[in-house]
């Protein structure tokens, strides 16, 4: 695998918008666009880890966002990171507004949706980073 793209989420714990944002980051790490993308904590960013420092600057990221307080963005810009993109998934319920999950400490049936377009607009946008790489080189 050469020059993974890393895809952060927002840390969100015992949000239902977090827990979507993760669940669709896992989607295209581990399925979507297994060996070619990475996931990192985002905590390991804002502990101050070198690894996690050294992996964003080095590389193009992806910030996965529950809410509109965009603490995985933030936190990617104030570490230097390559922000190639970033995602909420308040927008996509913006769009889905059927979609709206009714539990915090699981994702339901609605999540679950939710998470899967993430995960999908996740993986159609490194596509598109892939072809700007391949047309700049």
């Amino acid at each position: 695998m050469t020059d993974p793209i890393i895809v952060i989420p927002c840390s969100g714990i015992g949000k239902a918008f977090g827990t979507i944002a993760r669940d669709a980051t896992y989607s295209v790490v581990e399925d979507l666009k297994k060996g070619t993308t990475e996931t990192i904590c985002l905590s390991l960013l804002v502990m101050g880890d070198e690894e996690a420092g050294r992996l964003v600057k080095s590389h193009r990221c992806i910030a996965v966002d529950g809410c509109p307080n965009e603490c995985s963005k933030k936190n990617l810009v104030l570490s230097g990171a390559k922000l190639a993109a970033n995602f909420r998934v308040v927008d996509i319920l913006r769009d889905h507004r059927d979609l709206k999950p009714s539990a915090v400490t699981f994702i339901d049936e609605a999540g679950r949706k939710l998470a899967k377009i993430l995960a999908d607009k996740i993986s159609t946008r490194i596509d598109e980073l892939d072809q700007e790489g391949r047309v700049s080189k």
